[in-house]
């Protein structure tokens, strides 16, 4: 159940469904920031330059945060900060923490951004929005905007209708909240959501890439699993998929996991719990090149240098 928990408490599945759905996720949380950017030019990821703000982001807690250069409709260039604080209790620095970011970049880069907060944690009446002082002769009021998942437990049947890519996202996220000793009722809202993904029509890339996110978030136990995987691929198989599956691939990617995570271990010794986690935030393409390079190991610290290395940011 440690792994599992693990994968839960995760930012990989956040980054990639941003990475995958950036205009949609605006649109959808943001409109109104949304309505400024021309979706016409491309958008940007600026990874390395979050990182430079950032060192310590993967120190302890765990976010998801994007920094993205987009183009507004009047041809100025502006930054977005997005922060999705996954973590399910407050945090009372976090909107020192959002204007230290914002206040990092400029500084830096000479940039002013756009901050935005994507909250998923629990608590109905932790909702911040602005740091502020006030002193004399000196004061400050910095607001951010902010998106609580909770709010959308009252507009369920607008997340029904729509499809949004991160409609699909919300309404995984809340039943996970909802059925947390409740294993039997989160397998049947897990086919449920992903058997919806089928009847919108969403073309194969898009079902593979949501059902990656369900699957990482609604976790089940062993043996509940294992009835939702014969299920599922009597589904798929009812409906006469002519590609490989949605389920086949995934299974293929959780098979790749646990080998390279076997051979990993038999050539370095037990993994901590946090390394097995970046490993299954690894796409196909890295698991096959760590099974490669694993070869030419010798000690923990190759893993750790190939991670680093390779870890999607």
């Amino acid at each position: 159940m440690t792994e599992e928990l693990s994968r839960a408490d995760n930012d990989s599945p956040w980054k990639e469904i941003l990475e995958a759905y950036f205009p949609q996720a605006m649109q959808f949380f943001f409109p109104q920031t949304a309505a400024l950017i021309d979706w016409e030019r491309p958008h940007e990821f600026l990874d390395k330059e979050f990182q430079q703000i950032a060192r310590d982001a993967e120190q302890g807690r765990r976010y998801a945060d994007k920094l993205v250069k987009v183009w507004q409709i009047n041809g100025e260039e502006v930054w977005l900060l997005i922060h999705v604080e996954i973590q399910a209790n407050r945090e009372e620095t976090f909107a020192e923490r959002m204007f230290s970011y914002n206040l990092r970049i400029f500084d830096r880069f000479g940039q002013p951004a756009i901050s935005l907060a994507i909250l998923c944690d629990a608590d109905p009446k932790w909702r911040p929005n602005q740091y502020s002082y006030s002193y004399p002769d000196s004061s400050l009021d910095f607001k951010f905007g902010t998106v609580k998942l909770l709010d959308y437990q009252n507009r369920w049947q607008e997340l029904e209708a729509s499809d949004n890519p991160f409609a699909t996202v919300v309404m995984a996220h809340l039943k996970t909240q909802q059925t947390i000793k409740k294993s039997g009722e989160r397998k049947s809202w897990k086919f449920s959501l992903i058997r919806r993904l089928y009847e919108l029509g969403f073309q194969e890339r898009d079902i593979r890439n949501l059902y990656r996110f369900i699957d990482w978030v609604m976790i089940l136990p062993k043996d509940l699993e294992t009835e939702f995987w014969q299920e599922f691929k009597q589904f798929e198989q009812e409906r006469t998929m002519s590609y490989i599956t949605t389920g086949e691939r995934i299974g293929y990617e959780r098979g790749q996991q646990e080998l390279v995570i076997r051979l990993l271990q038999k050539r370095v010794g037990e993994l901590p719990e946090e390394e097995k986690t970046d490993i299954q935030a690894l796409s196909l393409v890295q698991l096959e090149a760590l099974g490669e390079a694993l070869l030419d190991f010798t000690d923990s610290d190759d893993l750790l240098h190939w991670l680093r290395a390779n870890r999607t940011a």
